[in-house]
């Protein structure tokens, strides 16, 4: 009887235990479910603002973040460098300011978009049957700092204290040049206080299952070509026509760019390494009240180009061609940049950020990446510009990164999307990488980390 009544008792505390454990096997997972919900829900909180420019919504963004930076217990200010256009800066205090501090930097406008070409309204964040969430912004680059965000409410979660400060920089107008944005905070005092070693930035998402990083930019150089020439009845044969000699300077262009493009294509190099070329407007005409006069041709002619200009290459041979094939004086051509990006930084130096075991920052980003159980691809240069150019400016270091894999890249498209599964990852990624870099001892100068471009 006393054997039966132990061995009830014995039943009993292993039904119990396992009652215990079956519930917070179930808890568990319900609260992390629980947990991805809200990420996901603000995430599209902030994809729901409409900073499109030319009229973005700047003051609802800014207090948007410093509402989340409350809510995580970052210290916060708003600086505007220009009326109406407030730049977001947070800080995760180090317990040695000594130490270079890290940024995470981000912009907060996006492109316009053509509302009737989307499949969902563009600033509605609808998340589909297949979990993608439909927004402008969602991969460029809304994304990015909300992950920032994210992994740092983990971190501070779980109790992890930075040993270098950490900063996030929330900026308008990289859309449109950043000249009100980041340009004038790299040039600030401001910045210039905050001591920073090493900068994160956008990037691009990648197709395949690993991610892309670029550790230098081509950058934007575009030229305006004039033509002028006596005007002249429409049926009339004569040379040097503005129109004439405007086509002949387009069809030059034109053979350059297939050059350039013919490398891409055979593999030979990335898109990044070369030069590209591509013609955004065409001005000439007489204008009439039903379009254009017809039978006169004209005496002046205009040509826009987009040029984007590798750190590798040699600007001064550019130049030359310009002057004496593109834009030659013998057929009464000038030529202008409405901009003209430097492609070495104040010391003289390209902007190039080494991605070798010569330089901790590069290497601390691949193990933490690794640790995540993410992949990285070969590090490119980037094929366009982002503000990242105006911290390698400043001798920097600069990472380009966004942590989207099995992704198509739909940035400035029509129906940009970004799947809830590789967002959540890819805070994941930001977790292991913001603690590596923020528990980093190194060198105590900012020397060092410039001397690692």
């Amino acid at each position: 009887m006393e054997t039966a009544f132990f061995s009830f008792k014995n039943n009993l505390l292993l039904l119990l235990i396992f009652s215990v454990l079956l519930l917070i096997l179930t808890i568990h997972p319900l609260e992390a479910e629980s947990e991805d919900a809200a990420i996901i829900s603000r995430f599209q909180q902030y994809l729901q603002i409409n900073t499109a420019q030319p009229s973005p919504l700047y003051q609802q963004s800014a207090d948007f973040l410093i509402s989340q930076a409350k809510s995580i217990g970052l210290e916060f200010q708003s600086i505007e460098f220009a009326q109406n256009k407030p730049l977001v800066l947070l800080k995760w205090p180090g317990s040695d300011p000594t130490l270079p501090s890290i940024l995470l930097n981000s912009h907060t406008d996006v492109v316009p978009v053509e509302q009737h070409k989307w499949a969902h309204h563009p600033f509605g964040a609808h998340v589909d049957s297949d979990g993608n969430i439909f927004a402008r912004g969602s991969q460029d680059m809304k994304c990015v700092g909300m992950q920032y965000l994210e992994a740092i409410r983990r971190l501070k979660s779980s109790g992890f204290h930075p040993l270098r400060s950490v900063y996030l920089s929330f900026v308008p107008d990289e859309e449109i040049g950043s000249c009100d944005g980041a340009k004038k905070f790299a040039d600030s005092d401001i910045f210039n206080s905050m001591n920073v070693g090493i900068a994160l930035d956008e990037g691009l998402a990648s197709p395949s299952e690993n991610y892309r990083t670029f550790y230098a930019e081509r950058n934007p150089w575009w030229l305006v070509i004039k033509a002028t020439g006596p005007p002249g009845h429409g049926a009339k044969l004569y040379d040097n026509s503005a129109m004439e000699n405007l086509l002949k300077s387009v069809e030059s262009i034109r053979r350059f760019r297939a050059s350039q493009f013919d490398l891409v294509k055979a593999g030979l190099k990335a898109e990044g390494e070369v030069f590209s070329v591509n013609t955004v407007f065409l001005k000439a005409g007489t204008p009439s009240p039903t379009g254009f006069v017809m039978n006169l041709q004209p005496s002046e002619a205009e040509a826009g180009f987009d040029i984007r200009v590798p750190p590798t290459a040699d600007p001064e041979s550019l130049e030359r061609q310009f002057a004496e094939e593109w834009a030659p004086v013998s057929r009464n051509m000038t030529f202008q940049f409405k901009e003209k990006a430097s492609i070495h930084d104040k010391f003289g130096r390209p902007m190039l950020t080494k991605t070798d075991s010569s330089n901790p920052w590069w290497s601390l980003l691949e193990e933490a990446v690794r640790k995540a159980n993410g992949k990285l691809s070969k590090p490119e240069i980037f094929p366009a510009s982002t503000d990242a150019r105006y911290f390698r400016e400043q001798g920097l270091p600069a990472i380009g990164f966004s942590p989207m894999a099995n992704t198509p890249i739909l940035l400035h498209d029509h129906n940009e999307f970004l799947n809830q599964d590789e967002y959540l990852k890819g805070i994941n990624i930001y977790e292991s990488i913001i603690k590596a870099y923020a528990s980093y001892v190194g060198d105590k100068s900012t020397r060092s980390s410039r001397d690692e471009l």
